[in-house]
């Protein structure tokens, strides 16, 4: 570093997280109904490894900043940990707990041979110039590279980061040991082992659970279903486009900037071009409302307690609380999210007899389907987007299977029964397994 450069440390500037609380909250309640020893319950509670890594890139006009990055392995009894890595401002190692140990029990949940981590860097992508954002993933990778692997763990995209960052990282990990290693990531374009289907996964799994749902309520009219989705990244976007494809109408859909309503419907292509548009800064919702009449502008939280039959939360964490829970109008609650629903939350819902489909069922689609592009890697052999859809539907509609049969078994809501039937799952290869030494 040449004494011209400057260094600019860069810091958390968010509200502590509620989500590991809410993790730990939900464990607690399901394990208690499955009768774990004290022992067991506290071994499954705690993450196997945390990892905190402050790192320096240099950024287009020559100064460098120092980022804080994490990475979370919860538990690895069931296989190598898996979990995708977040750039968000409000990345914290408490969220990060949160998303690891709910990646353990979607894991668990789908029948794959994972157990659960995540990771983040305390940073807006948005504020990055593209070459800004490849040296920062390149320089994290870097500080990775010992404790992930094909076999080890395995990152994936989440939330600020997509295909080329995982490209990026496939590189780096490669160029690393020497040799090209496909399998190290999941999400990566299709030209270095991607997978397809990886892209769409999460949102398509999150609508073929809503319809299992719908049907079990006995609601096959898609035609006059209305769906409310807050996010409009790649599980929103790609949840509404594929339930606007099978004939249902989104009224309401938002962003970072707010949301869009149409009681009519809305035309859920046009508004993914339109913020796809590749243009700083990047198109948002409210600038389509600024520019179109045929939307309404609302805020995020009142895009919430519209009138829908389902609604879909697809955004961040705790975004269903005691405060809005009362002021919900859907009949039914899709969870395209990581925790986006606090307990308090969860027991007004119950109260009102809304259902709610949690998120380790309802958008384990990601991981199902980065499963198959790991495995893809792994044989050198790949499968066909029909192949993958299918194997999509047949696993997430057996794990729904499993869920419905726990919650009338146990008399205990869907969000319990598929923690417990997941947990019970790890508990059981814990004591299989035995504890080392």
């Amino acid at each position: 570093m040449n004494q011209s450069q400057t260094v600019i440390l860069t810091s958390p500037n968010h509200a502590p997280s509620k989500a590991y609380e809410t993790a730990l909250a939900q464990f607690d309640r399901a394990a208690s109904r499955l009768g774990l020893d004290d022992s067991l319950q506290q071994f499954l509670r705690y993450p196997k490894r945390e990892y905190t890594f402050n790192f320096p890139v240099k950024m287009d006009n020559g100064d460098v900043r120092m980022f804080t990055g994490y990475r979370v392995h919860h538990n690895i009894v069931l296989g190598p940990s898996k979990g995708g890595i977040r750039y968000a401002p409000h990345v914290s190692l408490d969220e990060v707990r949160a998303l690891a140990m709910w990646m353990t029990w979607k894991c668990a949940l789908v029948g794959l041979p994972y157990g659960g981590a995540k990771g983040g860097v305390i940073v807006d992508p948005r504020d990055l110039s593209l070459t800004e954002n490849e040296r920062l993933t390149r320089r994290f990778t870097s500080e990775m590279v010992s404790i992930i692997s094909p076999y080890g763990d395995i990152p994936a995209p989440d939330m600020g980061t997509n295909s080329q960052t995982m490209a990026w990282m496939m590189d780096t990990y490669s160029m690393t040991v020497g040799y090209s290693v496909p399998a190290v990531v999941t999400g990566k374009p299709l030209n270095i082992g991607g997978s397809e289907g990886r892209e769409e996964a999460t949102g398509r799994g999150v609508i073929i659970i809503m319809e299992e749902a719908l049907r079990r309520e006995g609601i096959f009219d898609n035609q006059n279903t209305r769906l409310i989705v807050q996010g409009f990244g790649n599980v929103g976007s790609h949840a509404a486009l594929y339930a606007q494809q099978l004939g249902y109408k989104v009224v309401g859909i938002s962003d970072i900037s707010g949301g869009v309503y149409n009681p009519e419907g809305l035309d859920i292509q046009k508004l993914f071009e339109y913020t796809r548009q590749k243009r700083r800064p990047m198109p948002t919702l409210k600038d389509y409302a600024n520019e179109h009449n045929d939307v309404d502008f609302v805020t995020n939280q009142e895009l919430l307690e519209l009138e829908c039959d389902v609604l879909i939360p697809a955004a961040l964490e705790d975004q269903l609380t005691e405060e809005n829970a009362h002021k919900i109008k859907a009949k039914l609650i899709v969870e395209g999210a990581n925790g986006p629903t606090t307990p308090e939350a969860d027991e007004i819902f119950q109260e009102r007899g809304i259902t709610v489909v949690p998120d380790i069922l309802a958008n384990a689609g990601g991981v199902t389907v980065s499963y198959f592009e790991w495995v893809q890697d792994l044989q050198m052999f790949s499968w066909d987007v029909e192949e993958v859809f299918r194997q999509l539907r047949r696993i997430l509609l057996k794990a729904y299977d499993n869920v419905a049969e726990f919650a009338e078994k146990h008399d205990v809501t869907m969000r319990t029964a598929a923690q417990m039937y997941a947990i019970n799952r790890v508990a059981q290869a814990t004591m299989t397994r035995g504890i080392y030494p």
